[in-house]
């Protein structure tokens, strides 16, 4: 077969993770079989339900996490910040830092 862009080059074909792919040496341009378009796409379906279970489980810890962390701060309480002095005041009314 010959490439659509390049039109006087011969295709190459590849396998890659069981699905054919031609693909012109010199421009590098891939073309699919509609057989392999679709078997690209059941994959990324099936990749993208397990990815989203992973993560919905993933985000349950998180706030589970993230709810230990509050309570860790109610009990120490916050910390008390050091008074600023009166001259630290004057350079900040005057943008200097």
């Amino acid at each position: 077969m010959k490439c659509p862009v390049c039109e006087d080059v011969t295709l190459l074909m590849s396998q890659r993770n069981g699905i054919e792919i031609d693909y012109c040496p010199q421009c590098r341009g891939i073309w699919l079989d509609r057989g392999e378009l679709d078997k690209i796409v059941e994959r990324a379906k099936l990749e993208e339900e397990k990815y989203e279970s992973h993560e919905h489980s993933r985000n349950n810890d998180r706030y589970y996490e993230k709810d230990r962390y509050y309570d860790k701060n109610q009990y120490y309480g916050q910390k008390k910040r050091k008074k600023k002095s009166m001259l630290s005041d004057i350079m900040e009314m005057f943008g200097e830092d």
